[in-house]
């Protein structure tokens, strides 16, 4: 079997493709420099030429803040994008999984999001990962949808770097408390994607790691689980002021994972401790 993986330079494409090498895949993995998916024509010829079962596909233009000021270019690399990769596979009848978002659903309530619950995106982020949701599923019938949330992992950014980055200099932080969902570490994902594709189970599932959780919690937890002394404040959405709406409920469903057979990811906190672990070393 043959997969090949987009975004292979960002956190989870990263992990996805060392998961397929350990479990002896062939693992195809491109970034930007090898196949820019905002140009049809270069994404025909590299998936024509390696002839993939499947592609995962985790390249995404993921800066929420910026997304509100660039989004024509969000639209070209989320959308567009991603209708790019779906045509081909359908050419080649290959199977997709699409990694998409809770930002996709409308952010309120408490009740967590099912995957057929309507989705009502509130920022240009959401917005263009929806619309590429609503390529994969006009265009194929062999495709996962994997919505995802608050992901970390050891290749790039996330909030967990930023919390550790911020503690070499500050002693006081705020973070928001009244946006809550699970944080998703790729090494677990990573395994869930490579058990998922080697199915034909296809659908639209969620996948982030067990438990619930504040942003001020996750940063409580990060500090206290590295040994940092740090007050951490809390403080509302409102207050914070960010350029783009955020989802105050990504709690996300993931009945269907079980449903289907698949082992869910363990507790957020056990990803983080083992993650931390991965950083020290």
């Amino acid at each position: 079997m043959k997969i090949l993986v987009t975004g292979v330079k960002g956190q989870l494409g990263y992990d996805v493709v060392n998961e397929l090498e350990k479990r002896g895949i062939e693992a195809v993995g491109v970034d930007i420099e090898e196949m820019d998916i905002t140009d049809a024509a270069s994404v025909s010829s590299v998936i024509h030429r390696e002839m993939p079962d499947a592609v995962i596909h985790c390249a995404a233009y993921t800066a929420v803040d910026a997304a509100e000021e660039n989004e024509a270019l969000c639209r070209r690399v989320n959308a567009d994008g991603t209708r790019n990769i779906a045509q081909v596979c359908k050419e080649l009848d290959c199977k997709m999984i699409y990694i998409s978002t809770d930002y996709v659903f409308g952010g309120q309530g408490e009740r967590p999001w099912e995957p057929e619950d309507d989705r009502d995106p509130q920022s240009v982020y959401g917005q263009t990962k929806y619309e590429g949701e609503l390529a994969v599923q006009e265009l194929l019938d062999k495709y996962f949808i994997v919505r995802i949330a608050w992901v970390f992992g050891v290749n790039g950014k996330n909030f967990v770097k930023t919390m550790l980055k911020l503690s070499e200099n500050h002693d006081t932080i705020t973070v928001v408390n009244d946006q809550f969902g699970s944080p998703t570490y790729t090494y677990d994902l990573a395994r869930l994607l490579v058990d998922m594709v080697l199915t034909e189970k296809y659908g639209v599932y969620h996948a982030t790691n067990e438990g619930i959780c504040s942003w001020y919690d996750f940063a409580c937890a990060i500090f206290e689980e590295a040994g940092i002394d740090m007050t951490v404040k809390p403080v509302s959405t409102a207050e914070y002021g960010a350029k783009a709406s955020r989802p105050a409920n990504s709690r996300m469903s993931k009945e269907k994972l079980t449903e289907n057979g698949f082992e869910r990811l363990p507790a957020w906190q056990d990803a983080l401790k083992r993650y931390l672990e991965v950083l020290k070393n």
